[in-house]
């Protein structure tokens, strides 16, 4: 097989645990890139677990893969491996790059497939999978899942993390031999201060004069909600006045409105309804502790809003504490209390350290991190 010096020489089969059947973080970063990617001239075909309806139209052609209803969180799906099918299809497209983006069962199969062909393997590393069984009481899994993932990643000729803090934790953990960085962009025409709506907020029963601290992100518990919903509570405890925003949905969402029922809750949002509610904001809190990257939280600092998030691998390499936000000790609600109840009581600290973060999110264009992805591509095929 010849091997492509040149991006239009390019033909990457891209494999996804969930490409668009269910929008978050992973998978728009996913899509953006198959878009820049087509318009550099190289072919694209993914294979994922799909649903009927979509989340979103995928960007590129999606071969759906045969998969079935995860129990417990139904509205995600595992693919059934590579049948015949799909592999038929696989070499009627001839690629000369693999992607793989999850460690499930078809990404496995993906690299053995590269690897008994030859074909170079990318892996990109989009969530904090051995992260997720602390909050659903399988804590004894974690030993067994590392071992899962180290015999993953070591098998890819690359590994692309999402921040320089998930890099130095995978190579820490062994999870990976070249291991190198796919950050994450921001589009500033739908995350900018002047989407900021006052109107938007009345119409929620939001007064003008009222802080408002904002949740960003799926309503699952792994994103942090206990820590979000317990440091809330301990700043209403303070007698500190102020409104809490929660933008987003997931099956975690009667649970949190249970332990915040003063809350607002706006739902999913998205496009440019979801960049005014973002800038609607007067700060974000964060606290979650699975993130690989953190698009929310560049989001909100494009909104030149401050972010209050845990000093965890993603949120540490976006937020510079003291500067465009806090980074606090993952679970220390009385600490999160108190920076909260700072921002809350300072419009002039919020207004410094937000103008420092959206300086601080000018420099992720979509374009120049996709195209350390095309360039590591053309590097292994070297």
């Amino acid at each position: 097989m010849t091997q492509p010096t040149r991006p239009d020489q390019l033909r990457i089969a891209m494999f996804s645990g969930n490409y668009n059947y269910v929008r978050d973080g992973a998978n728009q970063a996913l899509n953006r890139l198959v878009g820049f990617l087509l318009r550099q001239g190289a072919a694209v075909r993914i294979y994922s677990a799909t649903n009927d309806p979509p989340a979103f139209a995928p960007t590129g052609d999606l071969v759906s893969v045969p998969s079935i209803p995860i129990p417990g969180r139904g509205e995600y799906r595992v693919a059934l491996g590579l049948p015949a099918s799909i592999r038929d299809d696989i070499e009627r497209f001839r690629p000369n790059m693999i992607h793989v983006a999850a460690p499930d069962y078809m990404n496995h199969r993906a690299v053995s497939l590269g690897l008994s062909k030859g074909i170079p393997v990318l892996a990109s590393m989009h969530t904090r999978f051995e992260t997720y069984f602390q909050y659903y009481g399988l804590g004894w899994m974690v030993p067994t899942v590392m071992r899962m993932l180290r015999r993953f990643y070591n098998r890819c000729d690359v590994v692309l993390a999402p921040s320089p803090s998930m890099a130095d934790m995978m190579r820490d953990d062994g999870l990976g031999k070249d291991i190198g960085i796919w950050a994450r962009g921001i589009d500033t025409t739908i995350f900018n201060p002047e989407r900021r709506s006052l109107e938007w907020r009345r119409s929620l029963g939001i007064a003008d004069d009222e802080v408002v601290i904002g949740f960003l992100g799926r309503l699952v518990m792994e994103k942090g909600l206990d820590v979000f919903a317990d440091a809330i509570r301990e700043l209403a405890g303070r007698e500190i006045k102020h409104r809490v925003l929660v933008i987003g949905d997931g099956p975690a969402r009667g649970w949190l409105e249970e332990r915040l029922p003063d809350a607002v809750y706006v739902g999913f949002q998205s496009g440019a309804d979801l960049g005014r509610a973002a800038a609607s904001l007067d700060m974000l809190f964060n606290p979650s502790v699975t993130e690989t990257f953190g698009n929310v939280t560049l989001e909100v600092m494009a909104c030149a809003l401050p972010v209050i998030a845990a000093r965890a691998t993603g949120s540490e390499n976006l937020v510079t504490d003291g500067v465009t936000g806090r980074l606090i000790k993952p679970g220390a609600i009385s600490d999160f209390a108190d920076v909260l109840e700072r921002y809350v009581t300072d419009a002039a600290l919020r207004t410094t350290h937000g103008k420092a973060g959206a300086e601080a999110a000018g420099a992720y264009d979509w374009d120049e991190v996709n195209r350390a992805v095309l360039n590591a591509y053309l590097r292994i095929a070297r």
